[in-house]
């Protein structure tokens, strides 16, 4: 039996809280530590590091509405969850909890202050999440992707240390893939992703712009685009009437080679998004996701317009003519888009996986 320590890792069912997590299990695992993952049953698709013989599903909730009968329903389903979360304190003996955000990280951060487990937590954002602004007077330290998040907080800047985001080590092998600027008359690859909550207006919009380029473009575009199955028929039907070079499919399992092969990203702007197009160093557009209470997604996005490493193009901006244009200016301009690329790289921290496997360390006192 491996008597090695244990530290469990909480994240979200999704792959902003999911990639992270992976990537300093990872780390831990190369310096000698047993990981868990403790999350929700939406990670049981995952297909990563984490094995389902080294994930414990514990209930959990998000709070969907502010009526009194979901408040209720939330905190009695995180209320069980935190009950099950102690079960697995007592049972597993972790030295330490690391959460990623998300609320099914709720039931087992506070299980492990009930237990006295030494709790950390991660936020990627530019602006803390809702979970984890919650639980970051309940653990012994708190890190961030980016610097400054917590400073108009004096009692939690004491405790908070910036380390970036933990990159898996798909993006880390495709950080190592050099930016090539695309020929004035060779092939422009595009690549359009938008996640489970952004796809659909890449789906209203960006086949639309693809159809007012001049047709000599036409020609030149490779493009990869993430399309839910629902939209599928009608985003195919305009690209093959315009005869482009177009793969389309619901969700890319490569999609760390595929930013590294292609000339410019159009994306929405979550966290872990931000985080792999710095690593990688490519050029995007990016359209924040609107209507978030904190508005983070805005805020992580202009963490590469201002070192000019990205576009931000909020949504009520981005139309079909808007992007055409944008697309036209980038397809004819190599050296811009090279630059872009650079300056987005110089946002990049390939580090972070070891920097937070050094504070959970520390934290653990191992």
């Amino acid at each position: 039996m491996d008597n090695s320590p244990l530290i469990l890792l909480a994240a979200g069912g999704t792959g902003g809280h999911l990639f992270p997590a992976e990537a300093l299990g990872v780390e831990l695992i190369r310096r000698g530590f047993r990981v868990r993952l403790v999350t929700d049953a939406r990670a049981l698709r995952y297909s990563g590091l984490f094995s389902k013989d080294m994930i414990d599903v514990v209930p959990s909730e998000t709070v969907r509405s502010r009526t009194p009968w979901s408040l209720a329903y939330t905190s009695i389903k995180l209320g069980f969850g935190t009950i099950a979360a102690f079960a697995l304190m007592w049972r597993l003996k972790p030295v330490a909890v690391v959460g990623f955000g998300g609320y099914p990280t709720l039931p087992p951060l506070i299980a492990a202050r009930l237990a006295r487990v030494p709790g950390i937590i991660h936020d990627a954002n530019a602006v803390l999440g809702r979970a984890n602004r919650f639980l970051s007077r309940h653990v012994r330290a708190i890190a961030t992707s980016l610097p400054g998040v917590l400073d108009r907080d004096p009692a939690l800047a004491s405790k908070t240390t910036t380390v970036g985001t933990p990159m898996r080590p798909a993006i880390l092998a495709a950080a190592a893939v050099k930016y090539v600027a695309p020929e004035p008359d060779g092939r422009f690859r595009l690549l359009v992703v938008g996640g489970s909550q952004g796809a659909r207006v890449m789906a209203d919009i960006v086949p639309g712009a693809i159809e007012r380029l001049e047709p000599a473009l036409w020609g030149r575009l490779v493009l990869t685009q993430q399309v839910r199955e629902e939209d599928m028929a009608r985003v195919r039907l305009i690209y093959d009437r315009l005869k482009i070079n177009a793969e389309l499919a619901p969700f890319f399992t490569d999609l760390p080679a595929r930013l590294a092969s292609n000339h410019l990203v159009v994306s929405r702007s979550g966290a872990g998004t931000v985080a792999e197009l710095a690593a990688i160093g490519r050029p995007s557009i990016l359209v924040p996701l609107p209507g978030a209470i904190d508005q983070d997604q805005f805020a992580n996005a202009g963490v590469l317009a201002k070192v000019n490493g990205a576009l931000r193009i909020p949504q009520a901006e981005f139309t079909v003519d808007r992007l055409a244009a944008e697309i036209s200016a980038f397809a004819n301009e190599p050296a811009r888009l090279g630059a872009m690329a650079e300056a987005a790289r110089s946002a990049g921290r390939l580090d972070a996986a070891a920097r937070l496997a050094d504070l959970v360390v520390k934290i653990a006192g191992i």
